[in-house]
């Protein structure tokens, strides 16, 4: 039996202020993109920038409570997506579906805490998927 693990957790901070959409089965589809710090050989540090995707009450959350420049912890899988442009043009993105966010710094509105996924993020994100990228 072949074993795999599909793993990924970050620490950073949100580059963009959180987009919330519905779905056409009414479920919240929330994006944003994380920037983290990755050092080099010669020290200095260069930024990545990861697009992170929550679905359901964790989105409404994190679109509500997590604003630009705020620092997060993300735990959850990495997708690649296809999807086409209004230009007939096909392209991949990599996305982190978050399973779990953690909100590190509080907002003064009590926006410092947890959320959990709710799992049906599959079908949102490919209702959701024609109005890519964000």
């Amino acid at each position: 039996m072949s074993r795999t693990m599909n793993r990924v957790e970050l620490l950073g901070r949100v580059g963009t202020e959180p987009e919330l959409k519905y779905a056409q089965n009414g479920t919240a589809v929330c994006q944003l993109r994380l920037a983290t710090d990755r050092r080099r050989q010669n020290g200095e540090t260069e930024a990545d920038w990861h697009n992170v995707v929550c679905w359901g009450k964790q989105a409404e959350a994190v679109a509500e409570y997590v604003k630009k420049g705020n620092r997060v912890f993300v735990a959850g899988s990495l997708a690649q997506n296809t999807y086409e442009t209004e230009g007939g043009e096909r392209r991949h993105r990599t996305e982190v579906h978050a399973q779990d966010v953690i909100f590190l710094d509080s907002n003064g509105n009590g926006g410092n805490g947890r959320t959990n996924g709710n799992g049906n993020g599959q079908q949102a994100a490919a209702e959701v998927a024609d109005d890519q990228p964000f």
